[in-house]
């Protein structure tokens, strides 16, 4: 019979046999929902219907697993707002029981465990989660040390700038996180100076190793340096002209930073303007988006987007743009109770080739509202966007 040392140090590189473990040794069932994809490396599930006291063996494995290298955690209850209070004192007991602060803290110190010692752990996405204070910083001390994470995702988490403020003290430093995703995080134009002190601080370290690969007579790597790629901010309505501006200046230098995600940050021609500036100094964004702005005209989205796919001289990029939510995705995700919400970073995988245009999303016909078909050897193909036609002369990519 194995001690428990032994057991735990085999549980580090096998999350089913200790989570399965773990239940034994409190009489409980392991949950399937949290199985489901464990054996692929993925741990991914929706946290609202875990009972309160299923929730220690699932932390116990997380905090000592080497093995997984993708944690997604999401919570889809949303509170109501501007309901009568005899109806929220009958709504108090639907909240979920990870949503408490107990809860959530345990959940950041878990994470925090993992990422510490995990050497595969790449991607952490905790998604509609009412993170405090005391949760962030035990998550940016994870994020210190982690040397294999690269895609952070707080999605819908209400951070707002003070929590922002927080993660950015570890994601400033970090040489391994690519993508940041604060949709939905309540942020201001605050916020977003804050990732622009970001993308200006490892802008100068960068040019600092390039300057050292320089006297060694190499040729420096620029594709392959640490430091962030994609930054995504939808859904913060706050930002505004002022939070674009901040960010448009800092891009306007800028040799790293592939894709930036603005759609429905409250942006106008003013901000659409600074960050359609920023293009003609920089060649190297591959994605700039800043759709679904309505006070934005249609001419600068268009003439934003020609100038961004011609940055990538026709060749196919691995950021992708992410799709913006249909009307009937909402609709259909309202109307089926306990349907899975699809995540904010669901991204539309698509190419653009010098001979035509590639697609290799199924269902992209279907969202387009058009057939596409490859055009080769024409002077002019178009591109069809939100149900619009974009003419892209062929001689200027």
């Amino acid at each position: 019979m194995l001690d428990p040392v032994q057991i735990r140090r085999r549980g580090a590189l096998d999350f089913a046999a200790y989570y399965d473990y773990a239940c034994a040794a409190q009489d409980m069932i392991p949950l399937q929902a949290v199985k489901a994809t464990v054996s692929q490396g993925v741990l991914d599930f929706n946290g609202d219907r875990i009972r309160l006291a299923d929730w220690t063996p699932i932390l116990n494995s997380l905090a000592i697993n080497k093995q997984l290298h993708h944690v997604a955690i999401r919570s889809a209850y949303q509170p109501g707002l501007g309901e009568p209070e005899k109806y929220r004192s009958l709504n108090r007991k639907k909240i979920p029981a990870f949503r408490s602060k107990d809860m959530t803290f345990r959940l950041c110190k878990a994470v925090r465990d993992c990422l510490s010692i995990s050497p595969c752990l790449r991607t952490v996405r905790l998604h509609g989660l009412p993170l405090r204070e005391r949760d962030l910083i035990a998550l940016t001390k994870g994020l210190a040390k982690s040397s294999s994470l690269e895609n952070l995702s707080l999605a819908y988490c209400p951070i707002a700038d003070e929590g922002l403020q927080t993660i950015c003290q570890s994601v400033k430093y970090s040489t391994s996180i690519k993508t940041v995703d604060f949709t939905g995080c309540n942020l201001t134009w605050q916020g977003a100076e804050h990732l622009a002190n970001i993308i200006k601080h490892q802008a100068t370290r960068r040019r600092s190793d390039v300057w050292a690969e320089s006297l060694r007579y190499r040729k420096p790597d620029l594709e392959h340096m640490g430091g962030i790629r994609r930054i995504t901010l939808n859904c913060n309505t706050l930002i505004g002209d002022r939070g674009a501006a901040a960010i448009a200046r800092e891009l306007a230098e800028d040799l790293w930073v592939k894709a930036v995600d603005l759609q429905k940050c409250g942006l106008s021609n003013e901000g659409a303007q600074a960050l359609l500036e920023t293009l003609s100094s920089n060649s190297t964004l591959a994605v700039l988006d800043i759709r679904r702005n309505p006070l934005v005209d249609n001419g600068i989205i268009k003439t934003i987007i020609e100038k961004v796919l011609m940055n990538t001289n026709g060749n196919a990029s691995e950021y992708c743009w992410i799709k913006p939510p249909s009307l009937k995705d909402s609709q259909k995700s309202r109307g089926q109770k306990g349907s899975r919400q699809l995540a904010s970073g669901e991204l539309e995988e698509h190419s653009l080739a010098a001979d035509g245009v590639r697609r290799t999303l199924a269902p992209l016909e279907a969202y387009l509202g058009a057939p596409l078909s490859e055009v080769a050897g024409s002077e002019v193909f178009h591109r069809v966007w939100l149900k619009e036609t974009i003419p892209i002369r062929k001689q200027a990519l």
